[in-house]
């Protein structure tokens, strides 16, 4: 997905729905993800929309010891080009639960 087309959406839903929480988080693990968000109540109740920018992995080294006992570390190194995600989540009871991705592919 492309930022013109989350923009898209984010004016689609300001202009047709109750907006209850919007915002911005970015988490500096993984090389850094960015995350925008919009909460707002839809015809199947209150739905979040997340959408996640976070660096392309460009190779994963492992890191070990033969010895008995040693721990393996994982360590990846992050490109500058961006993979870019949206994630739908609705309401239930007391948590966001993950819609499935099937029910948009209409």
């Amino acid at each position: 997905m492309t930022p013109e087309k989350w923009k898209d959406i984010i004016g689609n839903i300001k202009d047709k729905f109750n907006v209850l929480d919007e915002g911005k988080e970015h988490i500096d693990e993984e090389g850094g993800i960015d995350i925008e968000y919009i909460e707002f109540e839809g015809p199947l109740g209150k739905i979040r929309l997340e959408y996640v920018c976070k660096p392309v992995i460009l190779d994963k080294k492992t890191m070990y010891s033969r010895r008995i006992g040693s721990e393996t570390k994982v360590e990846y190194v992050y490109g500058e080009e961006k993979t870019r995600r949206l994630m739908a989540y609705k309401w239930d009871d007391d948590e966001w639960v993950e819609m499935d991705e099937n029910l948009f592919n209409n």
